[in-house]
């Protein structure tokens, strides 16, 4: 089985001081996965995180430099890896898909042949240096389209174009890499059959897995999840892995850590947690943990499961996004860290229980 977590925030997060301790012993958080039956990490690329002055958008500042020394990392432990291809120079996602700044004149030809390239040279300098993912994503989520406004789910005959270039380009420069395509609300099964219908009737070029995000408290039960898993393969015989999930550990505040006083907060709120199978606490993480593992391995078509920001740690400064990266998303904020209540690690940086029954299953 496909064990992972992305781990795209680490370099930020050590740079400003954070650290990660297993049995009270600091390490690389990386090697800890890996020494927890880990076998995969996924990192995000941004074409340009940072705006015209060089002031960086944060949340990793997932640069393709970044992206190597991580990657680097990766190989050193004897991880896979995956890379997921946003296509935007900050968060892409089902409620947004801001072009790169780059790219913002370009006409739909003009589009393809950016996806193309960065796509192409992209996995070439990662070539060069021995550094090949093992996966490539295209697009983060693009249920609703990627690169708008050209490439929504509206005009869906150009998003399949942009989604061929970015496979055509890592078939050419690295046929050894897996690719994926990656949307959320996996407990949906009408929104799957009806997107990965169209796609395919307009051409879409073949790929090796499907990607689903699934998080309970947003995308329904492990019931709607295991039923679209077991309708995909029927219907499409592809792979899958769902490639982001998450649960949380706590609904202790974290703000002495941040330091900030304007702050996102926790996405796992009060309201969303009501009627939750899995109570907020470290044993509730373990328990969804091993829920979702039973349901994988139910399904011979899923390879896994990818967790999401397990390494989002509070440490000051480093938030989900800064005043330049809000500027570029056109959100009003705030910033500050809203996932950390469901990391792998708590607010100290020590590993979690869940990590070990991961280990153990």
């Amino acid at each position: 089985m496909i064990k992972g977590s992305d781990m795209s925030r680490v370099l930020e997060i050590e740079q400003a001081g954070g650290c990660y301790y297993q049995d009270g012993i600091k390490k690389d958080p990386l090697l800890i996965l890996k020494e927890n039956g880990f076998n995969l990490i996924r990192l995000r690329l941004w074409n340009d995180p940072k705006d015209k002055f060089g002031n960086p958008y944060g949340a990793g500042n997932c640069d393709l430099e970044c992206v190597k020394v991580l990657a680097k990392r990766c190989k050193k432990y004897g991880l896979k890896w995956l890379l997921d291809f946003h296509y935007s120079d900050f968060w892409a996602d089902p409620g947004k898909q801001t072009m790169p700044k780059a790219w913002n004149s370009y006409d739909l030809d003009q589009l393809k042949k950016a996806v193309y390239d960065f796509t192409f040279e992209t996995l070439q300098e990662l070539k060069k240096e021995n550094l090949s993912p093992d996966i490539a994503a295209i697009g983060n989520e693009i249920t609703n389209g990627l690169l708008w406004p050209l490439g929504k789910a509206d005009y869906f005959d150009n998003l399949v174009s942009l989604v061929n270039e970015g496979l055509k380009a890592c078939s050419e420069a690295a046929p050894e890499t897996k690719t994926m395509i990656h949307l959320d609300n996996g407990g949906n099964n009408q929104l799957y059959v009806k997107w990965f219908d169209s796609y395919f009737s307009k051409g879409g070029r073949n790929f090796d897995y499907i990607g689903l995000s699934y998080y309970m408290f947003w995308h329904g039960t492990l019931d709607d999840l295991e039923n679209n898993l077991h309708d995909l393969a029927r219907r499409y015989g592809k792979e899958m892995i769902v490639a982001e999930t998450s649960y949380g550990f706590t609904m202790e505040d974290y703000q002495e850590y941040e330091k900030i006083k304007e702050r996102k907060g926790m996405a796992l709120n009060s309201k969303l947690i009501e009627n939750l199978p899995f109570e907020i606490s470290e044993e509730g993480q373990c328990q969804y943990i091993e829920a979702l593992m039973k349901t994988i391995e139910s399904i011979e078509k899923c390879k896994g499961f990818i967790y999401w920001g397990g390494e989002c740690i509070p440490v000051e400064g480093c938030g989900w996004a800064t005043a330049e990266a809000l500027e570029y998303i056109e959100e009003k904020g705030p910033g500050g860290n809203e996932w950390t209540n469901q990391a792998l690690f708590d607010y100290g940086g020590n590993v979690l229980p869940a990590v070990k029954k991961i280990k153990n299953l």
